[in-house]
């Protein structure tokens, strides 16, 4: 008994402390959302401000004026609806030169092609509102981009501009 004892005695402090851990993640994950919400509320900021505001920028809206780069475009894959979508990113160039790139949406796999889709090759000078996001970096059991077909499986921000020789203003993506 007394061998039973101590690992119920082990095995009940464990299950507590996973408890006690799981009530702090519970009120992080709940400031989390509230800062998200509160920052998706306050009016879009410019670019120079998303910069200054650095990590509190994160979830803002944040809008640009200038013109997308098509020719450029990339497509990371995701799932929608049980079916298989790619995320269209591209890049975006401001009025004064500076780039990030912008996740535009999704389309199936039968509309990746961009002649499939002329309409949304929208051209000229467009101003664009987005939500600031630093996207997770690539995890170990991610799949290498496919850079002859220009796929990747992470909105992985360096990776995608290297691939294009472009310098984004921020490692963000909107």
């Amino acid at each position: 008994m007394p061998v039973f004892s101590l690992v119920t005695a082990a095995m009940l402090a464990l299950l507590v402390s996973l408890g006690v851990w799981q009530v702090h993640r519970l009120h992080w994950k709940l400031g989390l959302i509230a800062e998200v919400n509160r920052s998706l509320t306050l009016p879009p900021v410019s670019l120079d401000a998303a910069l200054k505001l650095g990590k509190r920028a994160e979830y803002r809206r944040v809008t640009l004026a200038g013109r997308f780069d098509h020719a450029k475009e990339a497509y990371v894959h995701g799932i929608a609806e049980g079916a298989e979508v790619w995320h269209v990113v591209t890049p975006f160039i401001t009025d004064d030169g500076r780039v990030l790139l912008v996740d535009r949406g999704i389309v199936p796999d039968a509309l990746r092609d961009p002649a499939t889709r002329r309409a949304g090759q929208v051209a000229g000078e467009r101003r664009v509102t987005g939500v600031w996001r630093t996207p997770d970096p690539p995890g170990l059991f991610t799949p290498p981009p496919d850079l002859a077909r220009r796929l990747w499986y992470s909105h992985d921000v360096a990776s995608i501009a290297a691939a294009d020789h472009i310098k984004p203003a921020a490692p963000v993506m909107l």
